[in-house]
């Protein structure tokens, strides 16, 4: 056997397989020196159980194929996908014993391993595993990993394959309801139904009426005004914007804790305030999009650019860049604002913010201008280490929380006085509740621009 073939069949060993190696060892050198010939038989045993066992793991041969099919392919944080993986032996004998498991991510729950027993030639085996998305992010379900062992479990051989299927795990989407978008029993429910229904109206150009043309084109308002009979010459539909600024910097959130404890009924609260305002963000902006609107999204880095040309995110591809949106270690809020004064122009913007104080609360303000009425919702960090997401650190002192409270009140106060509607987010507050409570005033001016 070549010193390679050696090495190899040395590293399949086991633990039990390793120590019967080196008590083999210890009695071949006990029998000669003490003259033993018990003790040397019993080392010649010791020594060549592991090797045959060896040879017979690293000499057979196997031939499969794999193939999974995720359903369903992209899941919300906090529930659960089913894998098929379809094991097919493609060799032209039956298969040995193998024991089988699935490489996963940790983040998904714990590998399934399975035991497969003399699968025929070209036979096929149907296994089944759940995986739980539990963090948000896109990973990858495999490669398959076969491990072959020997019957005394002294030699164990590993090989793995190369291919995989895709999963990924999206930021929730909370049902917003019609009354908290409608401004509930407040003032301008019917403004707010005009701003975000987005019924669309006629981008009009005008003719004169000529032989021919059909009456029903006949646009009596400019036939009113010029006191000659015109027609629509042209119709374009018209789409409302909005903007979604989503502040994920790292020092402006309470990140790394444990199991938080949300509001009540829900079983997977967001573990973090930069998760929470995540969903939020996934949450309106889903409920604008599916209304119509063309949304755009800021971060502190600036504007996250939609794959096709049309100017801003559906419902579906909001929650595929979502799904990846991390903690930045951008300090301030400087790009993400000056990005904000070049996207948000043409409709209000949703400002979803951490920890902010009076600086960047000026910042906003400043740039934005016109008649829309923006919104603005803070989280309270304070609450989350309040809740447990400051587990593993040390408690916030006394002087800390004053001075983020200090910082809070500041931007909530100036951002108001500036005509913004604010509403600050606790850890036991769902999206839903917040989104009801910053829309249960006046309209937000959500205008209609031509598309």
């Amino acid at each position: 056997m070549s010193t390679g073939r050696v090495r190899t069949a040395f590293s399949s060993l086991t633990l039990r397989g390793r120590c019967l190696v080196a008590g083999g060892i210890t009695l071949f050198a006990l029998g000669a020196l003490l003259g033993e010939q018990a003790l040397l038989s019993l080392a010649v045993f010791a020594l060549v159980l592991p090797a045959l066992s060896a040879a017979t793991v690293l000499r057979e041969r196997f031939r499969l194929a794999s193939r999974r099919t995720v359903v369903p392919a992209q899941v919300p944080r906090g529930t659960d996908a089913e894998v098929l993986l379809e094991v097919t032996n493609t060799d032209r004998r039956p298969g040995g014993t193998w024991a089988l498991s699935e490489l996963v991510p940790g983040d998904l729950h714990a590998e399934p391993r399975f035991l497969v027993d003399r699968l025929p030639a070209g036979a096929t085996a149907a296994l089944r595993y759940r995986v739980h998305g539990s963090r948000r992010g896109r990973y990858a379900l495999g490669p398959l990993r076969l491990r072959l062992v020997d019957p005394f479990g002294l030699v164990l051989r590993t090989t793995a394959g190369a291919d995989t299927a895709p999963l990924v795990v999206v930021p929730r989407v909370r049902p917003l309801s019609p009354a908290g978008l409608d401004g509930g029993a407040g003032g301008g429910g019917a403004g707010l139904r005009r701003s975000f229904a987005v019924q669309g109206e006629d981008d009009v150009s005008t003719r004169e009426y000529r032989h021919g043309d059909d009456l029903r084109k006949v646009h009596w308002r400019a036939t009113a005004r010029t006191g000659e009979l015109m027609v629509r010459l042209e119709e374009r539909p018209w789409r409302s914007h909005a903007t979604l600024f989503v502040d994920t910097r790292r020092s402006a959130h309470l990140l790394g804790g444990g199991q938080v404890v949300g509001p009540p009924g829900d079983p997977a609260p967001p573990p973090d305030s930069l998760e929470w305002l995540v969903e939020a963000a996934a949450s309106i902006g889903s409920h604008l999009a599916q209304r119509g609107a063309t949304v755009r999204v800021v971060t502190d880095t600036g504007e996250l650019t939609p794959t096709a040309s049309r100017g801003g995110f559906d419902a579906g591809e909001l929650l595929d860049r979502l799904a990846t949106l991390g903690p930045t270690r951008t300090g301030e809020l400087d790009l993400g604002i000056e990005a904000l004064r070049r996207a948000g122009a043409d409709g209000p913007v949703v400002c979803l913010l951490g920890l902010v104080g009076v600086e960047d609360a000026e910042a906003l303000v400043r740039a934005r201008s016109g008649p829309s009425r923006d919104v603005a919702v803070l989280v309270d960090v304070v609450s989350w280490a309040d809740a447990g997401g400051s587990r593993g650190r040390r408690p916030l002192a006394a002087a800390a929380r004053a001075e983020l409270e200090r910082q809070r009140t500041g931007a909530v106060d100036l951002l108001r006085s500036a005509g913004w509607r604010v509403a600050t987010a606790g850890a036991d507050e769902s999206v839903e509740q917040v989104w009801d409570r910053v829309t249960s005033g006046p309209e937000l001016g959500l205008r209609t621009v031509a598309s």
